[in-house]
């Protein structure tokens, strides 16, 4: 893909485009040589202007390879961070694509900058690709050829990509900083779509002056008149104790819009037809409705996932952060639709499924039991008339089964139970965990911020300040197996909560 910068020499430009000055024939710089693929990268398209970006990074480049070639093919990737691995940026892609392309035109590639295309260990990755297509690559950092066989080189290239991700620590560090304060000692909203039941209004000009003259705003929330009645009858209903499901399936009947439809331009991907479960869970878990900013409840993770060819490829995935982790402002900056007493009572509202016997089924270790393989929080299953805890490690159907598939992990209840009740050095601190009442044990661990962590083969106990295996055959004297049968790996359908 060749990407310009469309311009029409009138005027001066005309008049400068002409005056060439003349050389003898034989002097006159050669045209033919090396046939480069040029690729360059911007980070943002909000903040960076494109034109003078691609500009510089071009001109880099083709200083570089002056007297050696021309740039006959052109990659640049607009919008995509470095940490973004090649085989996911939409041109790098493309340009991966084509050195399999014997007909691909260019015998070499060239950048203008090195952080602007490589981060961490991706250019490592990429040699051996690189070297099995005889494709050149030239860096400024090195005055022309990456020599993959000169320890010089590649000592110069992971100093490079260290430098590289430093760059990006170093500025998320202060980043995350400074939003952290202007969320706790400021209130201020820091972007983002306003939650449902709230609209942004202005609150002012910017307190950085720079940003205040270009015309820049800040704004706060205030109650939506039309959908902030809505999250009071959520709150109000959940309190009496109904379940999610039955506000959800009352706010359809009733033909309340949901979010999604209420805000269609930013809800595209939404169907925006019914109120779901996540969705009436999402506003009863959202602290902002309490009248205080709340900042940091999630974070962006790079999950791995199958990798081309030799390349590893990364998908961002966002995780939920503890709420010791969040940034609460010290103020209530905005009108509250829920009092803090009230959000707080509805955290601790549960309604138990009803089985199809009409029983109450009961994990009293929900919550507590965490997979040792993903560091997921693990599913109460029932299994087989019994309390039982699984994990998918984020396995669902939209994904195709494969060799590389974790196997699902399957506890039961009555197993941990047994091992911690057995534990003597566990006991040593922790008398209490004697009890063979699983309610017990679980008020005890959640009131001194205690889990359980297991995987196929180790289960363990953590506390803040120490780590508690538990013996390995405990269970076996009561002739229970280490982990869920074939039989628990396939319960019934009918009573599954």
């Amino acid at each position: 893909m060749t990407v310009g910068i469309p311009h029409t020499a009138t005027g001066l430009a005309a008049w400068a485009a002409q005056q060439q000055k003349l050389v003898p024939r034989q002097f006159r710089p050669q045209l033919d040589g090396i046939r480069f693929a040029f690729y360059g990268r911007m980070s943002t398209t909000d903040f960076q202007d494109k034109a003078s970006s691609w500009r510089w990074q071009r001109s880099y480049a083709e200083e570089l390879i002056a007297d050696h070639g021309r740039i006959v093919a052109e990659f640049f990737d607009e919008g995509v961070s470095r940490r973004v691995a090649w085989p996911d940026r939409p041109q790098a892609g493309s340009l991966l694509a084509a050195l399999a392309d014997p007909n691909r035109g260019f015998e070499a590639i060239v950048v203008g900058e090195f952080e602007r295309a490589f981060h961490g260990q991706q250019l490592s990755e990429l040699a051996p690709l690189m070297r099995r297509h005889e494709v050149q690559l030239w860096l400024p950092e090195t005055y022309g050829p990456v020599d993959f066989g000169n320890p010089r080189h590649l000592a110069l290239l992971d100093l490079l990509g260290v430098h590289s991700r430093r760059e990006i620590s170093r500025a998320r560090y202060r980043t995350t900083a400074a939003m952290t304060a202007q969320a706790q000692l400021q209130g201020r909203h820091l972007g983002g779509r306003p939650p449902y039941g709230y609209m942004l209004v202005d609150a002012g000009p910017h307190p950085n002056r720079a940003h205040a003259r270009w015309g820049r705003r800040l704004h706060r929330l205030e109650p939506d008149p039309v959908t902030a009645p809505t999250v009071r009858q959520i709150f109000a209903q959940r309190l009496e104790g109904r379940s999610v499901a039955s506000i959800a399936r009352q706010l359809n009947d009733d033909g309340v819009p949901c979010p999604s439809n209420v805000d269609r331009e930013r809800n595209q991907h939404r169907s925006g037809e019914a109120w779901m479960l996540t969705t009436v869970l999402a506003i009863l878990s959202n602290p902002r409705y309490t009248g205080r900013q709340v900042w940091n409840r999630q974070r962006t993770e790079r999950a791995g996932l199958y990798p081309y060819g030799a390349i590893t490829r990364h998908e961002e995935v966002q995780r939920w952060n503890p709420s010791q982790q969040w940034a609460i402002s010290e103020m209530v900056v905005h009108p509250p639709l829920v009092s803090e007493e009230d959000f707080v009572a509805v955290q601790d509202v549960h309604t138990a499924p009803v089985a199809a016997d009409g029983t109450t089924r009961s994990y009293a270790l929900a919550g507590l039991v965490f997979c040792g393989i993903c560091g997921r929080v693990m599913d109460s299953h029932w299994v087989h008339q019994r309390a039982a805890y699984r994990c998918r490690h984020g396995h669902n159907s939209t994904r195709s089964a494969n060799a590389a598939r974790r196997k699902i992990l399957y506890l039961r209840e009555d197993q941990l139970v047994s091992r911690i009740q057995h534990e003597r050095n566990l006991h040593l601190d922790h008398r209490q965990l004697r009890d063979a009442d699983p309610e017990v044990v679980a008020e005890y661990l959640a009131t001194h911020n205690m889990i359980i962590v297991c995987d196929h083969d180790n289960w363990v106990i953590e506390t803040e300040a120490a780590t508690i295996r538990l013996a390995p055959n405990v269970t076996a004297l009561f002739g229970i197996p280490a982990v869920g049968t074939m039989a628990e790996k396939c319960p019934k359908r009918e009573g599954k909560s």
